[in-house]
């Protein structure tokens, strides 16, 4: 279950409530709604000195949905879990509208307009793909909305990579990767008139 985050006057974080706890504090008219999504209360009463728990985010990359989670790092229990959708394959698309939009623009008949046919892309140190680097960008700007709402003290990411043809083969080594399933296979095609 998700439980309520919670701010004080000062919009500092304070612990994640119950829901139950949440609607007493509403109904009381000690707090009133700060955000919808995620689920946030602003409290009318200042709070001093308050008892904040430490949380962890914990994040589950994916190359389609990303999964976050937010555990309490005393009690081990989960305040807060969501599935982040990604628009990776929104970005490829709207890039190749874009890409088509140009090449019709310079295969045009314009008598005036200036050829620019130089390469001005960019990939410098660090250069990520834009499907790839909205990926990121999707799951910091997450982070750091909900670290807005609650108290973060620490982050934790799951970095998994898979060997598909040893889950297949155990034993596999060497030379074994590059001789697949279809090794020796004939793929070409010839003439036969030649």
């Amino acid at each position: 279950m998700s439980k309520v985050f919670v701010i004080d006057t000062n919009y500092q974080p304070l612990n994640p409530v119950h829901p139950g706890r949440a609607r007493m504090l509403l109904k009381e008219g000690k707090a009133s709604i700060f955000r919808r999504y995620p689920f946030t209360l602003i409290l009318k009463i200042e709070v001093r000195e308050p008892a904040v728990q430490p949380l962890r985010v914990k994040i589950d990359p994916g190359s389609k949905i990303t999964g976050i989670a937010i555990v309490n790092d005393v009690s081990g229990e989960v305040v807060f879990a969501a599935e982040l959708s990604h628009r990776g394959h929104a970005v490829k698309a709207s890039l190749d509208d874009r890409r088509v939009v140009r090449r019709s623009r310079r295969n045009r008949k314009t008598r005036y307009r200036k050829a620019r046919w130089a390469n001005r892309r960019n990939k410098k140190k660090g250069w990520l793909p834009p499907s790839l680097g909205s990926r990121g960008a999707n799951v910091l700007t997450w982070v750091a909305r909900l670290s807005r709402v609650c108290p973060i003290t620490a982050i934790s990411m799951e970095l998994v990579r898979f060997d598909l043809q040893q889950m297949e083969n155990p034993e596999i080594a060497g030379v074994e990767y590059q001789q697949g399933t279809l090794a020796g296979y004939e793929v070409r095609e010839y003439c036969a008139m030649c």
